[in-house]
């Protein structure tokens, strides 16, 4: 029967799985497989699973419950094995690897941070701090009739949208770099010109989302700043 992997450990991380119950309807019992100096954990995969609520909540809760008593490397949802023993073949062979990435791990959390500016707010201030932006507009409202007014401010302003977004995303990354011991940019979606998950080291988790609020307050109000975390290390796996 086709196994379900929640996540990896070392052999001698505590464990505590007695109260927790794994995806599934009914939910499956929870159980762990050792191969050599690691464990992972796993339990019976049910048949068409989905990314349901309460299955994405149970995959969670082990990771949690995992991440609160060591490292993990917490595996994403879905991820199937044939059987135990094909587990513990891969726990065998690829030992030295992930003993390094829980190395690397160790003491350390996720920290995913997106942001988004108000579009309003940013056109603003593009045609305030931009003579040719503010030119352009000025002559479209006047009334005059070259129709390649409308098109030179469009291509402008997207310009100076992507420079802007860019420059602020990296300064955020700047700000908050020496607090993490390393990011994963990935790409934007819809309005936000940022989208990152660090690594923090849990003895610098206030440090870093004090930092995180200073620099949305700086901003002020025009951003959307939506800073989620602590959580299992996904992203650095």
């Amino acid at each position: 029967m086709a196994v379900y992997v929640y996540a990896i450990t070392a052999a001698t991380h505590p464990l505590r799985l007695d109260d927790l119950t794994g995806v599934g309807d009914p939910p499956a019992q929870l159980r762990t497989v050792q191969g050599g100096i690691l464990s992972a954990v796993v339990s019976d995969a049910p048949e068409g699973l989905r990314a349901k609520r309460r299955d994405v909540g149970a995959h969670q809760a082990v990771q949690e419950r995992l991440m609160a008593d060591g490292t993990v490397l917490p595996l994403r949802f879905g991820l199937l094995a044939p059987d135990d023993d094909a587990v513990r073949a891969v726990l065998e062979e690829n030992a030295e690897r992930y003993t390094e990435r829980l190395a690397a791990l160790d003491g350390c959390a996720e920290y995913h941070l997106k942001a988004a500016q108000d579009e309003d707010a940013l056109l603003r201030q593009i045609l305030q701090e931009s003579p040719e932006a503010r030119r352009l507009n000025d002559d479209i409202r006047a009334g005059h009739n070259n129709p390649d007014l409308p098109l030179a401010l469009g291509e402008l302003v997207a310009n100076e949208v992507q420079a802007r977004q860019e420059a602020l995303a990296a300064a955020v990354v700047e700000a908050l770099r020496p607090l993490a011991r390393d990011e994963r940019a990935s790409q934007t979606a819809g309005n936000d010109f940022l989208n990152v998950s660090f690594l923090v080291d849990r003895r610098r988790e206030d440090r870093f989302t004090a930092t995180e609020k200073n620099l949305a307050a700086e901003l002020g109000e025009d951003f959307d700043w939506r800073l989620r975390g602590p959580l299992p290390p996904y992203s650095f796996v």
